[in-house]
Parts: C-alpha cells; sequence; structure tokens
C-alpha cells in the first residue's frame, strides 16, 4: 500500500482512491468503504481488473461506495456485471467467472470516537443550517473518518465469507421493438402484452390507471 501527497491511501495494482474521488465527486466515509472492500475482493479472489464480465457485483446497498467497486473491480452497471438489490446492507457478494471462486464481504460498524457528533451535524450541514463553524467542523470530522477506514485493518473493518453456488447470468442483449400507443423503441423483453398489442411499461401503467380511472 502506498500514501498519496493528499494523504489518500492507494494499491499500485488498482485505480487509486483518488481516482474514485473524480469518479463520485466528493471524497467521503462510504466511498472509501467501498474501495476497501473493492480492494479486498481483488485481492481474495486472486483477479485482475477485467474488461469485460469476467466478474460479478451483487451490491446490497445503492450508497456511495458502489461507485469505488464500479472503479476497481470494473462491475459496472452498463455491463450488467453489477446488480443493485438494496436491502439496505453495506454487504457486497463477488463471484469470478473463470475460477468459480465467489466471496460475500460484509462491512463492520467500526468504533468511531466522535461519530454521535458528525451525526448530529451531517442533519445540520445537509439541511442547510448549519453555521460556517460547524460545516468546517464537520469535514474535519468526515476526512478523519474516511482516514480511518483507509488505514483500519481489513479485520477489523471487513467480515469476508467463501459463497457456494453460481454467478448471476451474463447480461442479455435484447432486441428493440416499437411501443405500440407510443410509439418508442424498447427492448422486447421490457414489453408488456395489452389486448394484444406490445407496449412499453411507462404506457403499460397508464393504460391501467385510465382503466382504473374510468372504473372508478
Amino acid at each position: 500500500m502506498c500514501e498519496h501527497e493528499k494523504g489518500f491511501h492507494c494499491y499500485p495494482k488498482y485505480p487509486s482512491f483518488e481516482e474514485c474521488v473524480r469518479f463520485h465527486g466528493h471524497a467521503c466515509p462510504g466511498l472509501a468503504t467501498g474501495y476497501r472492500v473493492a480492494i479486498a475482493a481483488m485481492n481474495t479472489l486472486g483477479v485482475e481488473r477485467p474488461n469485460d464480465e469476467e466478474i460479478v457485483c451483487v451490491a446490497e446497498t445503492d450508497a456511495c461506495g458502489v461507485d469505488a467497486i464500479q472503479m476497481v473491480t470494473g462491475c459496472t452497471a452498463g455491463k450488467g456485471n453489477l446488480i443493485i438489490r438494496d436491502y439496505g446492507k453495506h454487504a457486497f457478494s463477488f463471484y469470478a467467472r473463470q475460477s468459480g471462486r465467489a466471496v460475500r464481504i460484509l462491512t463492520s460498524r467500526m468504533d468511531m470516537p466522535d461519530s454521535s457528533e458528525m451525526n448530529a451535524l451531517r442533519k445540520k450541514v445537509f439541511s442547510g443550517n448549519a453555521t460556517l463553524a460547524e460545516q468546517v467542523r464537520f469535514d474535519s470530522l468526515k476526512k478523519a473518518s474516511l482516514e480511518r477506514i483507509l488505514a483500519a485493518p481489513e479485520e477489523s473493518l471487513l467480515t469476508i465469507k467463501k459463497l457456494e453456488g453460481k454467478p448471476p447470468r451474463e447480461a442479455r442483449i435484447f432486441a428493440s421493438v416499437s411501443c405500440a400507443r407510443c410509439g418508442e423503441p424498447v427492448a422486447d423483453a421490457k414489453t408488456r402484452l395489452i389486448e394484444g398489442s406490445r407496449v412499453c411499461i411507462p404506457c403499460a401503467e397508464s393504460i391501467a390507471k385510465e382503466k382504473a380511472d374510468h372504473t372508478s
């Protein structure tokens, strides 16, 4: 592991935390946690960052850490190898298709001595009611928190368990058809059959609403 001038830790084989910050837009503890998860997954599975769908990630949250996972592991929504099942848990399952190895990584709640103060300030900052001093203090606590996460021993931050079973199927490519109602192109598998015609989901929902309004 190395350390940049700004204090952000990196791992030479993978994108740095600074690169994840640039992609995400800001540095935060959630992004730092996702970075540690991604690095641990790659090292545990013994894989390099792929160009395609060789690795699959199933994320149980849609929070900030997901962006670090996209940067480090190459699992992205666009390729179909990042699947988000938002259970509100900071847990991530990774599958290496070629080796058949898989792990689930759960983040542990670290004891942060100033977490209560940070949570109280977060409400003020996000609501726009924080004073300048409170904003500065919040930023300082946030930076200290993410630095602790980046520097923490892996075993104190993450629980890594091997998984059995097959990975999710590879991303499917759908044919495009025209919605019978709005005329816009839509993936055929995402259409609904309404009175013998293929319509897109928004149009199907509109038709259902119109029928409900008519019968009420």
